[in-house]
């Protein structure tokens, strides 16, 4: 298992309470609600980098460090791995704060890949940086 980091990287993208219904009978948060929520900020991502509509194509490399208890607020940091001709693959890491200490720590973190589409769902290209006009 790759070891946690020490700090966020990336930037905040989405932040949301943890909540009972999400919980197993244990009251540790699901593995795969989690992930949809690291999806929908790898979207977010995304849509910013691609200017435009986006949808999930693949989900790689997924970590789950340590449990998150009901009640949590868990923050989502997510960043660019990689721009292709029309995907973008986006690093999301989980974080939670603990607030009796203040401290954070990571719980998992995931490698996302999106393809920019256009109005009718057909893959589109995705301006670089370097191409995209101030």
């Amino acid at each position: 298992m790759q070891s946690p980091n020490s700090a966020p990287a990336g930037n905040l993208t989405l932040q949301t309470i943890t909540m009972p219904a999400d919980t197993n009978p244990f009251g540790d948060i699901f593995g795969g609600w989690l992930m949809a929520q690291m999806d929908i900020a790898g979207a977010i991502h995304a849509n910013e980098v691609s200017l435009g509509r986006v949808t999930t194509v693949a989900v790689g490399s997924m970590v789950f460090i340590r449990p998150v208890p009901v009640g949590t607020v868990i923050s989502c940091y997510t960043s660019t791995l990689r721009i292709g001709n029309t995907s973008i693959r986006v690093k999301v890491e989980v974080w939670i704060k603990d607030f009796l200490t203040h401290q954070i720590s990571q719980v998992t973190q995931g490698e996302y890949v999106y393809v920019a589409i256009d109005e009718y769902g057909q893959k589109r290209p995705v301006l670089k940086p370097s191409q995209k006009s101030e």
